[in-house]
């Protein structure tokens, strides 16, 4: 094996137990860095051990671990690793990876990290750009709210950042909140309510269009978003496209990767 053929590209997602929704973002993310990077051999690893459980028992597909993947890619001869999450901001999950990672790391030449999709102020923009440019049909009298997840960890003040920027950047009926954190529903029901939109759009800010959005978001029970919404008497519609989804998020995962040989 010549010395080109022992890199590798570990792309970490945190999973998903819904096929569908995986198929068009991890599988296509996964799919486009391997065309993006040829000269190396691509792995996978989710960090949610619930899932991968349940995807084992259910589906009898083995996905691995962090730990499991380095482990792999050691006995396989790799001795150069890029480990690029999927992760959309450095939370808990990106911490806890990067720990894992780095205790294999007398076992390889070199381990670097991509970084998680908000990391930087242009990828702040980036991302405005993609959400902007896939929404571009919306009307001004209607309000797009965004799910994203939410995090215990400091890194979850960039939601509310990122509220604030796309209101700084022309966009005053795009709001961004959390399931698990600030802003919360609470804090949307207000601010979108005192725009009176005509029409309220639901859409994950997440990477798959997963348990989340389909129950959280999309649910049917009167704590959902969609019905939250609903009882304040505004019609909604709910979209089940996770950013994975969108072209230009993908874009970004490969400059991050690109970012990170460059720092050789």
């Amino acid at each position: 094996m010549n010395f080109i053929e022992k890199k590798a590209i570990l792309v970490v997602s945190f999973g998903t137990s819904h096929e569908n929704t995986r198929a068009v973002t991890i599988d296509a993310i996964e799919s486009e860095i391997a065309s993006a990077f040829p000269d190396f051999a691509i792995y996978r690893a989710w960090t949610s051990g619930m899932i991968i459980r349940k995807i084992l028992k259910r589906d009898h597909v083995k996905i691995f671990t962090v730990s499991e993947a380095m482990e792999q890619m050691r006995a396989d001869g790799i001795t150069d690793v890029i480990i690029q999450p999927t992760h959309v901001i450095n939370g808990i999950e990106n911490d806890l990876m990067k720990e894992h990672a780095l205790s294999f790391r007398d076992a390889f030449r070199s381990i670097r990290f991509g970084t998680p999709l908000l990391t930087s102020e242009a990828d702040n923009r980036a991302v405005i750009a993609a959400v902007t440019e896939t929404f571009s049909s919306l009307s001004p009298k209607d309000a797009l709210v965004l799910m994203g997840h939410g995090t215990t960890h400091y890194s979850n003040a960039i939601y509310a950042a990122l509220d604030y920027q796309f209101k700084e950047m022309g966009y005053p009926n795009i709001f961004v909140g959390t399931v698990e954190a600030y802003p919360d529903m609470d804090t949307l029901l207000r601010l979108v309510d005192q725009t009176h939109p005509e029409q309220i759009y639901l859409a994950p800010f997440m990477i798959v269009a997963g348990d989340h959005a389909v129950n959280d978001m999309a649910g049917e029970d009167e704590e959902s978003w969609q019905s939250q919404f609903q009882s304040l008497g505004y019609p909604v519609t709910c979209i089940l496209k996770g950013l994975g989804e969108y072209e230009a998020i993908r874009k970004i995962f490969l400059q991050h990767i690109e970012d990170a040989l460059a720092e050789a």
